[in-house]
């Protein structure tokens, strides 16, 4: 199962900037609600979460427990060309999660 998706153009050119969408599956528990057993729910947040294109580290968050659940994030990188983006993100309970998925870059074309 997965816990996360990327999205992002189908048609990638080199030099492109290209618009990265990511959700995570996670319930992002704030810590301040109870259960139907008037239990508190424990705080579980994503507490850091990097994203890597071939060997560059392309974004970074420290989200807090403001964020909702399966939170998206969106970022801007520029392709060069064809690598892999690793998704890593860890919870305050030490789950870490990742998630990999190839960014087909085509190369420009002469102008």
């Amino acid at each position: 199962m997965n816990l996360a998706r990327i999205q992002w153009p189908e048609r990638i050119t080199a030099g492109d900037v290209v618009k990265v969408r990511l959700l995570v599956q996670h319930p992002m528990d704030t810590g301040y609600l109870y259960d139907l057993l008037g239990k508190l729910v424990p705080r579980n947040v994503i507490t850091l979460l990097t994203c890597t294109l071939g060997q560059q580290e392309v974004f970074r968050a420290e989200p807090s427990s403001g964020i909702a659940a399966n939170p998206l994030f969106e970022f801007f990188v520029r392709a060069s060309e064809t690598a892999e983006m690793r998704v890593e993100w860890e919870d305050d309970r030490g789950k870490r999660g990742e998630f990999r998925q190839t960014m087909t870059v085509l190369p420009s074309t002469a102008r």
